[in-house]
């Protein structure tokens, strides 16, 4: 395997590790202060059972090789709705961008043809499938 395509791999286990460990789990444990935490970002803490389910499923089909391109798609939809959640209340949004952004470059180091097409050039495979090498 190409050192490229291992380092995708690498980003992308961590960038799963990091929505399904910290981001969902937080979503789904119950801990002081949360209730107020998620009601200041307009949030009602019945909703989060949800969307730390959400967070994690979105999480897996990103790292299944087969549903990566569209587990990339639901990370950056998911991405931008916290995005949208953090400049409403007025908080920081750097961090769902930068990883909206990391996701694309993880997923483009898994399949290079990502990176071809992001720059508008005809991919040498003819195909958009991942390969299955």
């Amino acid at each position: 395997m190409p050192k490229s395509k291992l380092a995708g791999w690498v980003l992308s286990a961590l960038i799963a590790l990091m929505l399904i460990g910290p981001s969902a789990g937080g979503k789904l444990m119950d801990y002081e202060g949360k209730e107020k935490m998620f009601a200041e970002m307009g949030w009602k803490t019945s909703k989060m059972l949800y969307i730390g389910i959400v967070e994690i499923a979105i999480a897996v089909i990103f790292l299944i090789p087969r549903t990566g391109f569209i587990g990339a798609i639901l990370v950056t939809a998911y991405l931008g709705g916290a995005t949208a959640t953090h400049v409403r209340v007025s908080q920081p949004f750097v961090f769902p961008v930068i990883l909206g952004v990391l996701v694309w470059i993880a997923y483009g180091l898994r399949n290079p043809v990502i990176f071809a097409l992001g720059l508008g050039k005809t991919p040498s495979t003819g195909s958009v499938e991942p390969s299955t090498k």
